[in-house]
């Protein structure tokens, strides 16, 4: 029988999985009518765009896969006009661990949430990227959060580092799947403001567009780029600590070659044995690690979802408690 398209996504990707730990169960509500007899009504749980079947599900649950996007914000540190927004909204400065919890819980509603919570999601985050705009002090250029130049670079440095710490991590994604990915993250950059036009249509291309840029003398060293490196680099007691510089130096030393040399990432061979050991020790230790762990926040929630418990995205935490 052929399947319906899940919701928003013309390619159907909310389909049934055994990625859940359980199979999804429907609701069963009980209700009366006026003459006391009782009605039955079942509902199935609400998958949100794409569902356990998704490559963004597959994929995008796993911390391991998050830490991606520490080598992502790097990447966007660097690139000037977006360091210029970001300073304006003192991501770095004021509170930096709370907001970007705040951005985590938001970026991955969109995907593990609710169709409900998807789209407040995205109306939160448009909301908020109107009002970022204003003139690059450094090149007296103007920039605009909702740039569609901006959003692509954005989205780029998101997707090939998901997929490249997938690829380290995991890596179970085969072409066929990589692309699949591509794809259902193409909606949810359209959703928060990324016009289809700008968005390459093979991953390929992305990845082609990620390297160009990097080699084209446009990224620097800015103002936010050396706040985003203090706050990696910080000392933090114990083991929260082992793990922040165990994810620092993937970021660092998974960057590309242009962007290791502004950041002054010293990639001796020595360095590439580490960072092949340190992968291949996480691929795997997390097959022993319990759900709880080796998942982030929002995942384990969804999971709740489609075995018809109670779960909020709104109450989920992303990053681990520091």
């Amino acid at each position: 029988m052929k399947q319906e398209p899940a919701y928003g996504h013309p390619c159907g990707f909310a389909t049934d999985s055994t990625l859940t730990s359980q199979p999804r169960r429907a609701k069963v509500h009980l209700s009366f009518d006026w003459r006391g007899r009782q009605r039955v009504n079942i509902s199935e749980p609400d998958v949100g765009l794409f569902g356990p079947g998704s490559e963004s599900w597959r994929v995008l649950r796993e911390r391991s896969v998050m830490m991606g996007g520490m080598r992502a914000l790097l990447m966007q540190a660097a690139h000037p006009m977006i360091a210029a927004a970001t300073d304006q909204t003192r991501l770095y400065q004021d509170s930096p661990w709370e907001r970007h919890e705040r951005t985590l819980r938001l970026t991955f509603t969109l995907v593990f949430g609710t169709r409900r919570e998807a789209a407040l999601a995205a109306r939160q985050i448009n909301a908020a990227h109107r009002s970022v705009r204003g003139l690059d002090p450094v090149s007296g250029l103007p920039y605009a959060a909702r740039d569609p130049d901006l959003l692509l670079w954005v989205h780029a440095t998101l997707v090939t580092s998901f997929l490249l710490f997938e690829r380290l991590t995991m890596g179970s994604l085969d072409p066929a799947a990589r692309q699949r990915f591509h794809e259902e993250s193409a909606l949810i950059a359209r959703l928060v403001g990324l016009p289809s036009s700008h968005i390459p249509a093979e991953v390929t291309e992305l990845e082609a567009y990620i390297e160009q840029t990097a080699g084209s003398g446009l990224l620097r060293r800015t103002d936010s780029s050396r706040l985003l490196v203090a706050f990696f680099r910080r000392r933090v007691p114990g083991i929260a600590g082992v793990k922040l510089r165990a994810a620092a130096f993937l970021a660092f030393h998974t960057l590309p070659p242009p962007l290791r040399e502004l950041y002054g990432v010293d990639h001796r061979p020595i360095a590439q044995r580490q960072l092949e050991v340190l992968c291949g020790a996480i691929r795997l230790g997390r097959r022993a690690m319990p759900r709880r762990v080796r998942l982030i926040g929002p995942a384990i929630a969804a999971d709740a979802r489609m075995r018809g418990e109670p779960a909020r995205m709104s109450d989920t935490p992303v990053l681990a408690r520091r």
